[in-house]
C-alpha cells in the first residue's frame, strides 16, 4: 500500500494565510510516499512569491513532484515570458523538467503542460507524451503509473470542455498504450474524480482521472480549500478528498471512493462490480 498525498493551486501572492499551518498538518498526518504539487505554485510567477512557494514546500513531506502551472509563467513580463518563461520556477522550485519518484508499487512522472502562447490553457507535445511513456517501459504489471499535469485531461461534466489539456486525444491513446492508471491535475480550482471512459473511448483502457482543488488560494470558484489523498494497493485505490473546515479551522475528510482494476477493462467504481 502506497500513500499520495495530491495538492494544487497554491498561488503564493494569494494565499489566505489561515489555512498554511492548518494544511501542513494535515498533510504530514497523512504520512505520504510522495507529495504531488500540480502546478500554480505562484499567483504572477513573482521573485517573491517563488520563495514563499518554496519555503513552504521546505516545511511539507519529502520526496515531492512538482510541475508548474499557467501562474508560474510571467504574465506582465513579456520578454521573459517568451524568453525564460520557467526561469524562476527553475530557480527556486526544481530545474527538473520532468520530476519523476518510483519505487516497488507506483512510478509517478510529471509534466510541464504550461505554454507562453497561452495565457490559461495548456498543451502536451508528441516529445513529452514519447518521454512519459519511455519512463513506464518496462515497468512490472503491479506498479502503478501515475501521470502529473498542471492542466486536466478531463473536467467534471458541467465543465468547460475548453479547459481540457490541449491534444489530449492523442496524449491518452499513447498513455493508454503505456497502461497509464492515474492522472492528477488542478487548474479549475475544482475537486473532480472520473475515469478517462466517460470522454475518451479506448477499448479495455479505463484510468482515473483527479483533479485537486486549491489547497490555499483565495480563489475557490465556490467551494472550499481541498487536497486529496490516494491510498494505492496493488489492484485497488481509494481516493479522499480532505476540504477546509472554517468553523473547525481545518482540514477535514469531505469523503471516499473506492476502485478496482479489472483485467481488460480498466479501472472500475467498486459499486459497479458490487465492490
Amino acid at each position: 500500500m502506497r500513500t499520495v498525498v495530491h495538492v494544487s493551486d497554491l498561488h503564493f501572492g494569494r494565499v489566505d494565510p489561515e489555512l498554511l499551518a492548518p494544511l501542513r498538518s494535515a498533510i504530514a498526518r497523512q504520512r505520504p510516499d510522495v507529495l504531488v504539487v500540480s502546478g500554480d505554485l505562484t499567483q504572477r510567477a513573482r521573485r517573491a512569491q517563488f520563495r514563499a512557494a518554496r519555503d513552504f514546500l521546505a516545511t511539507l513531506p519529502t520526496p515531492q513532484v512538482v510541475v508548474p502551472g499557467n501562474h508560474d509563467v510571467p504574465f506582465y513580463d513579456v520578454v521573459r515570458r517568451f524568453l525564460a518563461p520557467l526561469d524562476r520556477f527553475r530557480r527556486y522550485i526544481t530545474a527538473d523538467p520532468m520530476p519523476e519518484f518510483r519505487d516497488a508499487e507506483i512510478a509517478v512522472v510529471g509534466v510541464n503542460t504550461a505554454r507562453s502562447l497561452t495565457f490559461k490553457g495548456g498543451r502536451i507535445n508528441v516529445d513529452q507524451v514519447r518521454e512519459v511513456a519511455g519512463r513506464f517501459e518496462g515497468l512490472p504489471e503491479r506498479v502503478t503509473r501515475i501521470v502529473v499535469t498542471h492542466h486536466p485531461f478531463d473536467v467534471p461534466a458541467d465543465g468547460d470542455p475548453d479547459d481540457v489539456l490541449g491534444r489530449a486525444p492523442m496524449a491518452m491513446a499513447e498513455f493508454a498504450r503505456a497502461e497509464v492508471d492515474v492522472f492528477l491535475s488542478g487548474h479549475l480550482h475544482r475537486s473532480n474524480i472520473d475515469t478517462t471512459a466517460r470522454t475518451y473511448r479506448i477499448n479495455g483502457f479505463a484510468a482515473l482521472v483527479v483533479q485537486a482543488g486549491t489547497a490555499t488560494s483565495t480563489r475557490g470558484r465556490g467551494e472550499h480549500n481541498a487536497f486529496n489523498v490516494l491510498r494505492i494497493g496493488e489492484r485497488d485505490l481509494r481516493i479522499q478528498t480532505w476540504r477546509w473546515s472554517p468553523e473547525k479551522a481545518a482540514f477535514e475528510q469531505e469523503g471516499e471512493v473506492g476502485y478496482r482494476y479489472v483485467h481488460g477493462t480498466g479501472w472500475e467504481p467498486e459499486q459497479a462490480s458490487g465492490g
